[in-house]
């Protein structure tokens, strides 16, 4: 079966997982382990995006993020991509260190953002890398001890996650320490990790029970969440994919806004698709980038093949 099409919508909250490929490591050392935050954060900052929940295992992540107005998926491939290179660089190997595709849950925030920080954040205690809370406290690879305050990391949003436990910063972080150590003898909660009916429901006995009443609710893969969220979140996907469509029917093609942006710059599309380095022709090429995702949703690569420069490039440029 096709795999269906990312929910890539900004602002909402997903539940991001990555793995090494055939499960082997993706982490070395605690260098290793460094580099990869180090990007993260500039990749964060750079998005405008908020990360409440972290974890660096051996072979996987997890990162609870929300999305800035980039979505997901631009800073996902700039982060991979980077690691990727400097771990086969460094390690003098080859070939693919990630799984295919990363995957992404978008997740209902009113009644998941809680259960998902306590989840990610005792990954450790689970696999066994720790074994009590006050280790968990001082453990350097995972967002918890920021939380509570025993170390450093801007990038994280310990203000918003505090902000749901109490008025003032110590009686917060008592209070969601004191929620994490609840959840240590749960152990594994697979409806924590996907979408999907059975998961948003809370288990199959929820399921059978709403089917007993007669009770129908949509569901998603992709989504963690009620029926009721998960229709406002494919109406929005379906609402913005219905827009890019219309657009391209309409002959907005990335080529038509090529030939109107040339036309108002004085600037040929000869010299465009050139490579020329010129500050007017840079800037041409980031409005033409900046209307071709936000106008036609197309991908950077697609957009770097028609303006005569590669997808880094345009993604330096945008970004910029």
């Amino acid at each position: 079966m096709p795999r269906q099409a990312r929910l890539d919508i900004a602002g909402a909250l997903h539940h991001l997982m990555l793995r090494g490929i055939n499960k082997s490591s993706i982490f070395e050392d605690d260098q290793d382990r460094s580099q990869f935050l180090s990007r993260l954060e500039k990749n964060v900052t750079s998005a405008d995006a908020r990360v409440y929940a972290w974890v660096l295992m051996t072979n996987h992540v997890h990162i609870l993020f929300k999305s800035g107005k980039q979505g997901i998926s631009e800073v996902m491939r700039r982060q991979l991509t980077w690691y990727a290179q400097y771990y086969n660089y460094r390690h003098k190997r080859s070939g693919h260190l990630f799984e295919n595709r990363y995957k992404s849950v978008l997740c209902d925030e009113d009644n998941y953002l809680l259960a998902l920080i306590r989840y990610i954040h005792l990954n450790p205690i689970r696999a066994g890398i720790v074994k009590t809370i006050e280790e968990l406290d001082r453990y350097p690879w995972c967002g918890h001890s920021a939380v509570i305050g025993k170390r450093e990391c801007p990038w994280i949003d310990t203000d918003y996650v505090l902000t749901q436990f109490g008025d003032t910063r110590r009686k917060a972080r008592n209070e969601y320490r004191r929620f994490v150590v609840e959840g240590i003898g749960m152990g594994r909660q697979p409806e924590l990790t996907g979408g999907g009916l059975v998961r948003s429901k809370g288990g199959w006995s929820q399921v059978v029970s709403a089917r007993r009443s007669g009770r129908k609710e949509e569901y998603d893969e992709r989504i963690l969440g009620g029926g009721d969220f998960v229709n406002a979140i494919l109406k929005e996907a379906e609402e913005k994919t219905l827009c890019q469509l219309k657009l391209r029917r309409a002959g907005k093609t990335l080529s038509k806004i090529i030939e109107q942006e040339c036309d108002r710059s004085q600037i040929s599309p000869r010299e465009l698709k050139g490579g020329s380095r010129r500050r007017d022709v840079s800037s041409l090429r980031i409005k033409i980038a900046r209307r071709g995702l936000e106008e036609l949703g197309l991908s950077l690569a697609e957009i770097a093949r028609h303006v005569g420069v590669s997808t880094s490039g345009i993604a330096r440029a945008v970004k910029r």
